[in-house]
């Protein structure tokens, strides 16, 4: 559902970013060097590699963070009674119709129009029950998805508060830009700690 989505950084934005940042440290030096600044070329490329980057697993994230789970749980289990409540709403009307299928050979003309329009309002009303019923959960699981990545970005801001990383970017297999990670550079368990830490002192 949103476990593709959750907390994933957009790839193009990310590469977007990074150009930009590139492009922005070009137009640094240029006008570093316009003004009698003139530092070697081996200087700048030291100081572009002292950059420093890591990732967060995000699939790891989501099977440790223990309030992603709670909250993941509680929509899962409002899914499941709203499709059980649909399914009983369904085999009802489901029932009427077998019902009057059954009377109509015996009704008048006038009484199975009526029963018919009836039946047809049910329906409709069943629709557009459905249609609320899914919009709910449509913003629920949105509000859901925007929480959790408020809760990641001030996590993220707090554990690199130091500044110690330039980058920190989003992994998951199968679904990421980044073509290959070293685990040397993975704080994913530290994010989480930090996580579930931040939420064990909410409640």
């Amino acid at each position: 559902m949103y476990t593709r989505q959750l907390f994933v950084k957009n790839g193009l934005f990310l590469a977007a970013v990074a150009g930009v940042f590139t492009a922005c440290q070009q137009n640094d030096k240029t006008a570093a060097n316009n003004s009698g600044n003139n530092k070697s070329t081996e200087e700048q490329s030291i100081a572009a590699v002292s950059q420093k980057l890591a990732y967060v697993d995000i699939d790891t994230l989501e099977a440790y963070y223990d309030y992603f789970k709670e909250k993941k749980a509680e929509l899962e289990k409002k899914k499941e009674g709203a499709q059980n409540d649909l399914s009983g709403r369904e085999r009802k009307l489901q029932n009427e119709y077998n019902s009057l299928a059954q009377r109509a050979p015996t009704m008048t003309q006038s009484e199975g129009q009526a029963a018919e329009a009836s039946l047809q309002k049910k329906a409709q009303e069943h629709e557009v029950y459905r249609q609320n019923l899914f919009a709910q959960l449509q913003t629920q699981e949105a509000q859901f998805n925007e929480d959790l990545q408020k809760r990641l970005d001030e996590c993220i801001r707090k554990f690199n508060a130091d500044k110690e990383y330039s980058f920190i970017f989003s992994y998951r297999s199968g679904a990421s830009n980044i073509l290959y990670k070293d685990e040397a550079y993975d704080v994913t368990r530290e994010v989480i700690r930090e996580l579930n830490a931040t939420a064990a002192a909410k409640k």
